[in-house]
């Protein structure tokens, strides 16, 4: 599908590759031994306006399609995540509930803000006993006159330290739940009885801050409330759908800079006097990732388009974030195979995107997780796109 690809989004996938090589690539490694971004290249990020691509042009945003912003992740992811990460939030898991559901005062107050990068979101939905089931969250709002008081924790939320505003998932009524007792809303950092708890320690994502945010008797104003009391799980997972393709897209980025390395390592690299290329079990292995990439280079953009003709894309979106997170983790061990002991160096690309990965199939939900998902569409008659032609094609008259 990449040569039918809009000029125009060739041209943004071409500039933020550029962007990658020139700008970001050079401090991937100072990211990783500092555990932080530098202020001077949050400042780039900032002026290309990068926070907010796919917010909506009359709020200060881009108004970017979901494919071209699919794009734009493929190429940021792969540098350093933490890149990425924080650019795919703001624009993701960190705003797309206030476009999609909150209302017009709610939009020109943040929007802007967060298209422009003064305000840093996150979206505050995990719990320590509530992850992929999300249905199953304990942290409580209860309304008193004009506000909700907020009262709970939620954990290894990204951003959560460096974020102005946080977009929190709530019971509001105990017995309904995700059937009318789930709300979502916006709560402003330095809100009374907000505090960041403890920031987790990963193996991977360096630079990429998680912790805890814990909410005691936190007033919130009616007025923060996403769309309509009650109706917050839906909210949530319309924009946990959203995510699911930034994990897809980030897997593809990720699984395409290993190649690439992949295969300059086996080109320059002599053994017994011949490069490491000709060996017909480095061949296979290169085979193999440059196949499974394709497939989930095809799935993705597909997808996204599906979703920019505003259709139903729920399965396929499923199926795109369990194959690429699952794909890139195939991809990451066949590069180690390939660098052999090179590949286990700290400070080589290859071992920091072995560790970085290996987020991307637990991130929105796990594999398993979307296994379940995708069986009971299957089973309840939902078919991709290619099944649903198929089919149609069958039905009017099958063989010629």
């Amino acid at each position: 599908m990449i040569g039918t690809l809009p000029e125009e989004y060739l041209r943004t996938k071409q500039q933020i590759r550029e962007f990658v090589q020139t700008d970001l690539e050079p401090y991937a490694e100072d990211v990783e031994v500092n555990n932080r971004i530098p202020e001077h290249i949050l400042e780039k990020m900032k002026q290309r306006g990068l926070f907010g691509l796919t917010i909506p042009k009359a709020y200060g945003g881009g108004g970017m399609s979901k494919l071209e912003f699919c794009l734009v992740e493929q190429e940021l992811s792969k540098t350093h995540f933490a890149f990425l990460d924080i650019i795919s939030l703001n624009n993701g898991l960190g705003s797309k509930s206030i476009v999609l559901d909150g209302s017009e005062a709610m939009k020109r107050k943040y929007l802007p803000q967060l298209a422009s990068g003064r305000l840093i979101s996150a979206f505050a939905l995990t719990e320590p006993n509530a992850g992929s089931d999300a249905a199953g969250i304990t942290t409580s709002a209860v309304r008193q006159g004009d506000h909700f008081v907020l009262n709970g924790m939620k954990h290894f939320i990204t951003n959560a330290p460096i974020a102005d505003l946080f977009i929190v998932i709530a019971v509001t009524d105990p017995e309904l739940r995700t059937r009318g007792g789930i709300t979502a809303f916006v709560v402003e950092k330095g809100a009374p009885g907000l505090t960041i708890g403890h920031v987790h320690n990963t193996m991977g994502m360096r630079g990429a801050h998680k912790s805890e945010v814990i909410f005691k008797d936190t007033p919130v104003p009616v007025e923060n409330v996403i769309g309509e009391v009650g109706k917050g799980f839906q909210v949530a997972m319309k924009t946990v759908d959203d995510g699911r393709m930034g994990v897809a897209s980030t897997s593809l980025g990720m699984a395409e800079r290993l190649l690439e390395l992949s295969i300059g390592h086996a080109q320059r690299t002599m053994r017994n006097g011949k490069p490491l290329a000709d060996s017909q079990a480095i061949q296979w292995m290169l085979a193999d990732m440059g196949t499974e990439i394709y497939s989930a280079q095809a799935m993705i953009y597909a997808t996204a388009a599906k979703i920019d003709r505003q259709e139903d894309a729920a399965l396929e979106v499923a199926m795109c974030k369990l194959y690429a997170s699952e794909m890139v983790g195939r991809v990451v061990d066949k590069a180690m195979e390939i660098f052999g002991r090179g590949g286990l160096r700290k400070g080589s690309t290859v071992e920091r995107m072995c560790r970085d990965a290996r987020i991307l199939r637990i991130f929105e939900g796990t594999a398993e997780i979307h296994r379940v998902i995708i069986g009971r569409y299957l089973l309840k008659g939902k078919r991709t796109a290619y099944a649903a032609v198929e089919k149609q094609a069958s039905g009017q008259g099958g063989r010629a």
